[in-house]
């Protein structure tokens, strides 16, 4: 497999800069892989796919405010780091820009309250640092920080809840599981009174998964581990849905990696907490994950190699050039697909 088989053209006046007015009125493109149909509707029309007894699968996960703009503490010079995962009380895995500035030993001072010291630099150009604070962490990383949307999003959003889903809880990533932003809690409400049942899962969300592949052999790609955690209540919901001919829903590919994570070979999914890896791409057989709710995704990443191995490559790509067709919006802002 190429990277270079998952590339297609995307008009950048499709890339959503901003969220939808209304969360659930947001474009719906469905997709049913055994009659290989396509329809056109609007995201709160996803009542309709989904049946009593199905269980809807989403990620709690709440973003932080990521980005820090730092100077040095000796020379002023600039510098910003991005959080993605935390190791410890005060040790961050981040990005660094400028590299070159990112010294083991050098300290930043991000503001009054805050400041940041390079640890160690890793195989992949990734930093390690710790950060030097007074007081409640999450209160002073939001005074400091900004939220880390997307390069290609290049509006600021006024509304920083506008990127987070209305069911988000605890912190943790340094993007957003953005195929729940289309719910509303009004639907939700109507989604549960129908008789689907909702299991949350969390999967801390890093940068890695959305960056493009690098790489043109797709197999030498590797992902970078995000932390994961399921209960024991959302296990049971989900096997008894599996047990009771219930399909299992996942919203976002985030929740679909941690099902896929957690479940064995006959697809029982089993409660824990830990890291996950897993590359899913073509000729990957799912186990737990029925149907999937998604956005629409950038050419040769590894959310678009997820999608064409749920459905097939081909028919992926023959779904994109619709919805490119149909002037869907496209990726975190975007609008939302129904993979059934």
């Amino acid at each position: 497999m190429k990277t270079s088989d998952f590339y297609y053209e995307l008009p950048e006046e499709l890339i959503a800069q901003s969220p939808a007015e209304v969360r659930s009125a947001s474009r719906l493109l469905v997709y049913n892989r055994k009659t290989q149909t396509i329809e056109d509707k609007v995201f709160s029309d996803i009542i309709e796919y989904l049946n009593p007894g199905d269980v809807l699968v989403r990620n709690t996960t709440r973003v932080i405010p990521a980005r820090l703009y730092a100077h040095r503490a000796d020379t002023g010079g600039a510098m910003e780091f991005l959080l993605l995962k935390r190791l410890d009380e005060r040790r961050w895995e981040c990005l660094v820009k400028p590299g070159r500035r990112a010294r083991v030993g050098r300290s930043f001072k991000i503001n009054d309250e805050l400041s940041a010291t390079v640890l160690e630099v890793l195989d992949d150009g990734n930093r390690i640092i710790r950060l030097d604070y007074n007081g409640i962490f999450e209160e002073v990383l939001d005074r400091a920080g900004e939220m880390p949307l997307p390069p290609y999003i290049t509006e600021r959003v006024a509304d920083k809840e506008r990127y987070q889903t209305v069911y988000a809880q605890e912190n943790g990533s340094a993007a957003a599981p953005t195929a729940g932003l289309h719910f509303t809690e009004e639907l939700l409400e109507r989604i549960n009174k129908k008789g689907i049942e909702i299991a949350d899962v969390l999967l801390h969300v890093g940068l890695g998964t959305f960056r493009p592949v690098s790489v043109e052999n797709v197999e030498e790609h590797r992902m970078h581990s995000e932390y994961y955690e399921c209960s024991d209540e959302a296990a049971e919901k989900i096997n008894n849905a599996r047990k009771n001919g219930g399909r299992i829903i996942a919203v976002g590919t985030t929740s679909c990696r941690t099902l896929e994570s957690i479940s064995d070979e006959s697809g029982v999914v089993h409660a824990g907490k830990g890291n996950t890896d897993i590359f899913i791409t073509p000729g990957y057989r799912f186990k737990a994950v029925d149907a999937l709710i998604t956005n629409f995704h950038l050419p040769e990443s590894t959310l678009l190699m997820l999608i064409s191995a749920f459905s097939s490559r081909d028919e992926v790509m023959r779904v994109y050039e619709h919805a490119i067709e149909e002037r869907y919006r496209f990726f975190s802002f975007g609008d939302a697909s129904l993979f059934i």
